[in-house]
């Protein structure tokens, strides 16, 4: 089980490291060739929003179907694996949430970039008329 927590914690962390990479100021041809790049590369990465949203349907289903440690009969050992379960469980809600919010601000800062590169050519053609 913690197999898939740090393929999709190092997956969160390559998107960080690519949107940060494209929002950084360079220079047109740069930013050009990384955002093309970038691009070719948010196909084959889509995967991370369906498998996110597969663990957090197994997070609802486990907390869901958790024995709660409520009751006086709990001992303190007892009840303090049920808080670690329950803060582990919130902080992969919060790692599969932050994976989909990545790929999505990634792909809207590449649409974004494709879309002002076209507008500057459609501005260059009627510059030059």
């Amino acid at each position: 089980m913690a197999l898939q927590w740090m393929i999709l914690t190092y997956v969160v962390a390559a998107e960080a490291a690519l949107a940060i990479l494209v929002t950084l100021p360079s220079p047109k041809l740069v930013k050009k060739r990384l955002v093309s790049l970038v691009s070719v590369l948010l196909q084959p990465a889509l995967f991370v929003v369906p498998f996110a949203g597969f663990q957090i349907l197994d997070i609802y289903w486990k907390n869901e179907h958790r024995m709660k440690c409520t009751s006086e009969i709990c001992t303190a050992a007892e009840r303090d694996r049920f808080e670690k379960a329950i803060f582990k469980a919130e902080r992969n809600v919060i790692l599969c949430a932050t994976a989909c919010l990545l790929y999505w601000c990634i792909y809207r800062i590449c649409k974004y970039n494709k879309e002002l590169e076209s507008l500057e050519e459609v501005e260059k053609r009627y510059k030059d008329e």
